[in-house]
């Protein structure tokens, strides 16, 4: 994958992340800024940032469990140390945070 394809995957699943949060009734703000950086704030003042990492070709989230770096498997996003799918992952953190079940999706 080239650099020009890497950056428009990522893109398109920071705006699939970003819809899902949007359709999530957790509370917290979120804010997707330019550089592919997402940012989720908690009603605790805790966050989780997801962004793209392009020299590695990854996205990597840091939340409060730890850090974790996904790569791509076909159409998906998968943890490099567990295979774990990325937004069931990060379901999992978001809900961890939120202190409620949130699925994204």
């Amino acid at each position: 994958m080239d650099d020009s394809e890497f950056n428009a995957r990522a893109d398109r699943t920071l705006a699939r992340i970003e819809a899902a949060l949007e359709a999530c009734d957790a509370d917290l703000d979120f804010e997707l800024a330019a550089g592919g950086i997402l940012e989720i704030e908690f009603e605790d003042g805790s966050k989780i940032i997801v962004n793209r990492h392009g020299v590695a070709r990854e996205i990597w989230v840091a939340a409060r469990a730890g850090g974790f770096h996904f790569r791509a498997d076909g159409d998906l996003w998968r943890d490099t140390r567990d295979g774990a799918e990325l937004m069931e992952k990060l379901s999992r953190l978001v809900s961890q945070q939120a202190g409620q079940t949130v699925s994204l999706g």
